[in-house]
């Protein structure tokens, strides 16, 4: 089977979810920029959750495009990493609706460690089905980002009892490192597609 409707599949989940997120920014009570203030967890955790959702969209989008066929393993692997993309809505709302409490920030922390982890797992089934020699097996590399990420999120989810805005601060850089363009699987693809020219 070819990876588009895996693909399609995906975008639409991901969409719904980022339109479940954007259901939760109620409108302020008020007319004045006082009245906004109440709104800032919100936006605060919308805006983090959103770009974590468009980063997986976008590199989960680099991954298929560099993948030739799927086979059982993968659509599981895939629906895994949907199963925790799904849940990022409710620890959103429940972190910001508690103001960025330790628990909620902990709770966010842990779903983006188990959405980290079940990408790859995805990405390794991929790989394996593909071969070593694959466009994404040589495009991933050593993958450092994709290992610093875990150990991050795990700092994050300890730190969250001590000091939650360093919790969230750390999950924002992760964000951050990810938000820098990761050419590696575009840059392998235009040279295999350079190659086949």
């Amino acid at each position: 089977m070819t990876p588009g409707r895996m693909e399609a599949f995906s975008d639409g989940v991901v969409a719904i979810l980022i339109t479940i997120m954007v259901l939760e920014l109620r409108t302020p009570q008020g007319p004045s920029w006082s009245d906004l203030r109440d709104s800032v967890p919100v936006l605060l955790a919308y805006l983090l959750s959103f770009v974590y959702l468009g980063i997986y969209w976008n590199n989960h989008h680099h991954m298929l495009h560099a993948t030739r066929h799927v086979n059982g393993a993968i659509l599981w692997a895939n629906l895994h990493l949907l199963f925790w993309l799904s849940l990022v809505p409710a620890p959103t709302a429940w972190m910001s609706r508690q103001h960025f409490a330790e628990v909620p920030v902990a709770v966010y922390g842990i779903v983006l460690l188990a959405s980290a982890i079940a990408y790859f797992v995805l990405q390794t089934a991929i790989i394996r089905s593909q071969g070593a020699g694959s466009v994404l097996a040589r495009a991933v590399g050593r993958d450092r980002k994709g290992k610093l990420s875990p150990v991050l999120y795990a700092l994050g989810i300890a730190l969250a009892f001590a000091e939650r805005w360093a919790a969230v601060a750390i999950f924002a850089v992760v964000a951050g490192m990810w938000l820098v363009p990761d050419r590696r699987v575009a840059t392998t693809l235009g040279a295999v597609s350079d190659a086949g020219a």
